[in-house]
């Protein structure tokens, strides 16, 4: 499973010095023919020098490829991170024989940190030499930071083949407009650009925002999606069985990163599945969904074990949806913590070891009903440890 599973693609990783540990650190994706690319990225308004560049070009025009290093997140660096981020993209593009505005960037590491520059010069002609179909596993394992594997998911629909690869597990909440979270999707359907940047709005957006770790929204978060257009055929556009088709990998390829992205979040035990329905809109679901997946109550309740309905009570009714009080119900599992907007009699003569059962899984379910309106929405998050606190306390040490 990589990012060059689609057809068009290669990639390579290396060790560039960037990184005390090490590790590789220093990654390169290009499509061979680049058709199109879209993205996403933070509404941080600190964001990271390479998120503006690669927002910038975007709005310009497509790209070909992404040049990719972790151990310096290159933001809260100036002018002079923005000369890094445009001299590493420049001398990238140079040894692909490619213009310099069709190589984007992202960075990843402690924030303030400018890049190394020496170091990633020198390691370019090496990555560029080792690019090849089959170094997307080694791309992956270049863009990790506090991650403890890489998390890589294909599909396949039709003649049409999708691949990702993403890294992040700390940092992380639903703002993307989108932790630091790095996200790359390829395709080799042929869409146009406009229509790329379609599916990664409509399909992308909602499924990376619906995941939140600690509430924090990095400098430096970015989905890129790329399409080569090496499976040829007619161009893929709405309204299609092929758009349906590529639609259906893109969502699955979306689910597995997603997935775990949460379940190798930093210190995490659980994953804390947030349902919500009967909102008067998806807007109002959302709200309560990130609420209560946000809840530092609801991820300690469920790091301990504790199936404590008031933590989940409290999140609702603080989240600044409208709803009647009256109108809430809700389950931990199977079980009914919250009906009619109050804590049953029956969950706390009988119900309690069942919930308790259910905190103890790694995937913890909460389903919420606010009310009897078409509003539904779903957010990801992870409860909240001691080892969460350590690796975050010593992070830039």
């Amino acid at each position: 499973m990589s990012v060059t599973f689609a057809r068009g693609f290669r990639a390579a990783g290396v060790t560039a010095g960037m990184k005390p540990s090490g590790r590789p650190d220093l990654g390169l994706l290009v499509a061979d023919e680049g058709r199109s690319a879209a993205g996403l990225f933070t509404t941080n308004a600190f964001a990271a020098a390479p998120v503006r560049l690669s927002r910038q070009r975007l709005s310009r025009g497509g790209a070909q490829a992404v040049l990719v290093n972790s151990g310096q997140a290159n933001a809260g660096t100036g002018l002079s991170g923005d000369n890094d981020a445009e001299r590493s993209t420049a001398a990238a593009a140079e040894l692909l024989g490619i213009g310099p505005e069709a190589v984007l960037a992202c960075s990843t590491g402690v924030i303030g940190e400018p890049l190394q520059m020496d170091q990633l010069l020198a390691a370019l002609p090496g990555l560029a030499g080792s690019l090849s179909p089959e170094g997307g596993e080694s791309f992956a394992q270049a863009i990790m930071t506090t991650d403890t594997r890489p998390k890589q998911a294909q599909a396949e629909r039709g003649p049409y083949r999708v691949g990702g690869c993403a890294k992040g597990v700390g940092m992380i909440a639903p703002d993307l407009h989108l932790a630091t979270m790095l996200a790359f999707v390829t395709t080799d359907a042929p869409v146009p650009a406009a229509d790329l940047r379609k599916l990664a709005a409509d399909v992308l957006e909602p499924k990376f925002e619906s995941l939140t770790v600690d509430g924090c929204t990095s400098t430096n978060d970015t989905v890129l999606v790329f399409a080569s257009g090496a499976a040829g055929g007619d161009l893929v556009v709405p309204g299609t069985p092929p758009w349906d088709d590529v639609s259906a990998a893109l969502d699955e390829v979306g689910t597995s990163l997603l997935l775990q992205l949460a379940d190798d979040a930093e210190g995490a035990g659980h994953v804390i599945l947030v349902e919500v329905s009967g909102a008067e809109t998806a807007v109002e679901a959302r709200t309560v969904a990130k609420a209560v997946a946000d809840s530092l109550l609801v991820k300690t309740a469920v790091f301990g074990g504790d199936p404590n309905p008031g933590r989940i009570l409290q999140a609702v009714g603080s989240s600044g949806a409208s709803f009647l009080p009256q109108l809430v119900n809700a389950f931990i599992g199977d079980v009914q913590v919250i009906a009619g907007g109050e804590i049953p009699a029956a969950y706390r003569e009988a119900g309690v070891e069942e919930a308790r059962a259910a905190v103890r899984e790694r995937e913890v379910l909460i389903g919420i009903s606010v009310g009897n309106g078409p509003g539904e929405s779903r957010a990801l998050g992870v409860d909240l440890s001691y080892d969460y606190v350590k690796i975050n306390a010593e992070y830039s040490t």
